[in-house]
């Protein structure tokens, strides 16, 4: 499908890679790899025309169509989910459309017997033949299939992708990528942005209907459950192992071994040489042989070994404070917005030394129990944090609390103590901030680069409860181990939030599941949980309500809804409209709840405090805002009774 002959890239004076020649067959499933800086995403850029090699040629033949999903995209913010998600189907909309066309010049006109007419008659049936064969009634279908595969519910499809962040709407050009079915799929970190049920769907998509893949993923499970062969660019080369990536990591490794034995013999080799034409350098009976010597010496090309970072990063957590034998303790915890309940009669205790990971579909309450450890939000029951505690907290708002003065040395040489201050360029390194990059100023880093800034900073301070929400997204693969190590080394408890299978390999000892307002504890590592969820269907995961709108949008059209058929497009579109107003009032209302909630609980602890007791301004407020929530609930139920009715 692509060809790529003698590729030649430059930047500055060393090459990015020379004589780089492969071929792209259908069906391949390519995982791109090699360091950071390498070139993986350039080469992307290079095959799907984006960039320009300084010399070669990469062959694309006229019918081949490439799908491109870069890390970072501009994203359009005018639409809806579903009408961004239906611009992959373009041509088929303009066919549909000239079929309407033609079928209500058929309708208005009377001129049965003119040649025109027959002539529009036939041009009629076999523009619907081909419309028909190429299946697209079928489109919406398509359509919210992979929405729903990749974590969208129902009820989100007419919402506008400006209210999506921009991980959400990255999933949205990654669904409109997949509805394209281009010949060639290149992905460039597909998964940062996805749970665990996505990716599985993804891999699943990518095995059975994808004709040809060329991706860059630092997920080594992912990769491995895709790939059936792997690129690695490496010394400025590009070497083609015709295997998935695990056997490509052993047969990478004996490669290595041959180069160094090669290379060993041939040090021997040039060493023999040199001695000889030192030793008889003079004498003129060995001239000869010392000529030959000297040409052949000459003629010797060295051998180079692949690149392989073999400097041991070991991190360690700083000493800190013994905890309680339980730091948190969670009894029929629950919280709610209004009437809809994120989470009830949450029971869980971690014990000292725990590593857990809380997993689960995005929006059904893992950041929010944190945030209620965290003290951030009210709740009900009783959550107690143990004695002791001293907890390390990383989310992705962490890194806006990074001081945009500061270098990205600095940042980390005021946090780091003792003996840790010797190894902080060791550390930059091992997190991509090697060289140059440590002298940035924290103001000119990206978000991803933030993030990284930002986990190295929590490594660093003594803490014996870590919560790490989503950690992984921003790191590669050799970033990745070295956080695995630590936490693995870490005397302390840790709270996984995160959908990287591997990371969480081999870290985690329990799993809490969260979906469908439960959460249930599973004993074992992240494989048990995936096994005994396959065992039980993963699907039922997938259809489970995150909130009361959500299950009234995305029950089943049959039951409730009338058929497609027996309404005109214009009628569901406004019938949409409809539900998607009420929706939003839904949603606005529950916001006002979740703030008056938090403000109640505020002033009922001011008013706990003696000096408060008979403060006239608290209790003032505290009776305004009960009376203004008790409004709002009401305000909520009638909003959220409008909304079933317009969906039913």
């Amino acid at each position: 499908m692509i060809s790529v002959e003698s590729l030649h890239v430059e930047f500055g004076v060393k090459p990015l890679f020379t004589d780089a020649s492969f071929v792209v067959n259908d069906r391949d499933r390519i995982a791109l790899v090699g360091k950071n800086g390498a070139g993986k995403s350039t080469l992307l850029k290079i095959l799907c025309g984006l960039q320009q090699p300084t010399s070669g040629v990469v062959s694309v033949p006229n019918d081949t169509t490439i799908g491109y999903l870069p890390q970072v995209m501009i994203l359009q913010d005018d639409t809806t989910v579903r009408e961004e998600a239906q611009k992959a189907f373009a041509d088929i909309t303009k066919m549909k459309e000239r079929i309407e066309r033609m079928n209500q010049q058929l309708a208005e006109r009377t001129d049965y017997e003119s040649a025109d007419y027959m002539a529009l008659v036939e041009k009629f049936t076999q523009e619907h033949e081909r419309y028909m064969m190429m299946g697209a009634e079928n489109y919406e279908a398509e359509i919210e299939r992979t929405l729903v595969g990749l974590g969208f519910e129902r009820s989100d499809f007419e919402r506008p992708t400006s209210e999506f962040s921009g991980g959400w709407r990255m999933r949205i050009e990654l669904a409109k990528i997949l509805l394209q079915k281009p010949d060639v799929l290149l992905l460039d970190e597909p998964t940062n942005h996805l749970d665990i049920e996505s990716i599985q769907w993804l891999e699943q998509f990518l095995a059975q209907s994808a004709k040809a893949v060329v991706l860059v993923s630092h997920d080594r499970a992912f990769i491995n459950n895709v790939s059936n062969r792997t690129l690695e660019i490496s010394c400025g080369r590009i070497v083609d192992y015709k295997v998935k990536y695990d056997e490509y990591v052993t047969l990478r490794k004996e490669r290595r071994e041959q180069q160094l034995r090669a290379y060993e013999n041939q040090q021997k080799e040039i060493a023999d040489m040199r001695q000889f034409i030192e030793r008889f350098r003079y004498q003129a009976t060995k001239a000869v042989q010392v000529q030959q010597k000297i040409k052949q010496l000459e003629k010797i090309v060295p051998i180079e070994i692949d690149e392989v970072d073999n400097s041991a990063m070991h991190l360690k957590f700083p000493p800190c404070l013994r905890s309680g034998d339980y730091p948190i303790i969670c009894e029929e915890v629950a919280k709610s917005y209004g009437a809809h309940t994120v989470f009830s009669n949450v029971n869980l205790t971690i014990k000292r030394g725990e590593k857990v990971a809380f997993v689960g579909k995005n929006g059904e309450g893992k950041s929010t129990l944190v945030k209620c450890i965290m003290g951030e939000i009210p709740f009900e029951g009783n959550l107690k944090v143990g004695h002791n505690i001293q907890i390390g907290y990383f989310a992705q708002n962490q890194a806006q609390l990074l001081d945009e003065s500061l270098t990205v040395f600095q940042t980390i040489d005021y946090v780091a103590k003792g003996e840790i201050r010797l190894k902080i360029n060791d550390i930059l390194g091992a997190f991509m901030f090697g060289g140059e990059e440590s002298d940035k100023k924290v103001k000119v880093l990206s978000g991803g680069e933030r993030s990284r800034l930002a986990m190295i900073r929590l490594l660093l301070e003594p803490v014996n409860l870590l919560i790490l929400d989503e950690p992984t997204n921003h790191l590669d693969m050799a970033s990745k181990d070295v956080l695995k190590e630590a936490i693995r080394a870490f005397d302390g408890t840790a709270i996984v939030v995160s959908h990287d299978r591997e990371f969480l390999d081999g870290l985690v000892t329990k799993v809490y599941e969260f979906g469908g307002g439960k959460v249930k504890e599973h004993l074992g590592g992240i494989y048990d949980f995936l096994q005994s969820r396959n065992i039980s269907e993963l699907s039922q995961l997938q259809s489970a309500p995150n909130s009361p709108n959500t299950s009234v949008s995305s029950s089943p059209s049959s039951s409730s809804s009338p058929s497609p058929n027996a309404q005109s497009y214009a009628e569901r579109k406004e019938e949409q409209k409809r539900i998607r107003k009420a929706e939003k009032a839904v949603e606005e209302s529950e916001r006002k709840i979740s703030n008056m909630e938090r403000r109640l609980k505020e002033l009922d602890d001011l008013l706990m405090k003696p000096e408060n007791a008979s403060n006239m301004e608290f209790v003032t407020e505290y009776t305004s805002t009960k009376k203004a929530l008790d409004e709002e609930v009401e305000r909520w139920e009638r909003l959220s009774e409008e909304l079933e009715n317009i969906s039913n």
